[in-house]
């Protein structure tokens, strides 16, 4: 099933996607209830064109979760060892932003602002301390993020990664999720990044260093993930920072993230002075 957070008449509401309609649920709650519950939800009366609705992030997270240089070719374009264990950072929930909305920032505080398309789980029931074996039963669905990045705050200016890929809209989500159940391998999923119609990305998710079992079940051993949280998983090779000369996103540039299964994740940058 492909689950979503939209607004319909400025009312957030989760619904069911079908094909390019969503149709309205009988849930009462968010998405986070409907996770914290393990339900899944019943159709309603009402279905809705993509372009009659305003998609938002699909949850909103207690966290996100975030691991990086988890692809040895985006690790060695950075310039970086190959991490021995799990490099774990953190976006701020006031980040997100849904599909078909704008990555915005200031030029006055980043001019190079970086993609990089991920595979992000949603946690479905709370984890602390589970082993890989088990990993997978905490899984409730994946969905695609853009762990957008300032590399100039990021890099040479903060030498530390929290303000630089936590600015607001600097973790799109969506379009939606799709439940455990309808992705048979994790493991298996083709991962594309398109800027303004250049392919910057290729990678797959067989090539991550630590696997998706081996990522929840490190992470809950320091902190308690809780239904609705999101883990992103770790970008392949092919960002903007690695290219030769290095290239950034610009005032109107289309990022698009396609996987697998799951579809495809689209903002377009706006840049204020």
């Amino acid at each position: 099933m492909k689950l979503a957070t939209v607004s319909i008449r400025d009312r957030a509401q989760v619904v069911i996607v079908e094909n390019d309609r969503v149709i309205t649920t009988t849930t009462e709650g968010n998405m986070q209830y409907l996770i914290r519950r393990r339900l899944l939800p019943g159709r309603g009366g009402h279905s809705y064109r993509f372009d009659e609705i305003r998609f938002e992030p699909p949850v909103t997270p207690s966290k996100i979760i975030a691991i990086g240089k988890n692809y040895e070719e985006h690790a060695k374009e950075t310039g970086s060892n190959v991490p021995k264990a799990p490099l774990i950072f953190a976006k701020f929930p006031s980040a997100l932003t849904g599909h078909e909305q704008p990555i915005t920032w200031s030029s006055s505080l980043t001019q190079q602002v970086d993609w990089e398309g991920e595979l992000a789980v949603i946690i479905g029931k709370r984890a602390r301390n589970v082993s890989e074996a088990d990993a997978l039963e905490h899984v409730f669905g994946y969905t695609i993020a853009n762990d957008v990045s300032a590399r100039d705050i990021q890099i040479r200016t903060d030498a530390q990664w929290t303000r630089g890929k936590g600015l607001d809209t600097f973790c799109p989500l969506g379009p939606w999720i799709v439940t455990r159940d309808e992705i048979a391998d994790a493991q298996a999923l083709s991962v594309k990044t398109v800027v303004s119609g250049n392919l910057r990305q290729d990678g797959h998710t067989k090539d991550m260093i630590f696997t998706i079992p081996a990522l929840i079940s490190y992470c809950s051993r320091m902190f308690t993930l809780e239904p609705g949280d999101v883990l992103l998983t770790g970008t392949p090779s092919g960002v903007g920072e690695g290219m030769k000369p290095p290239t950034y996103l610009q005032n109107g540039d289309v990022v698009e993230i396609s996987i697998d299964g799951i579809g495809t994740l689209r903002n377009t940058c706006v840049v204020t002075e």
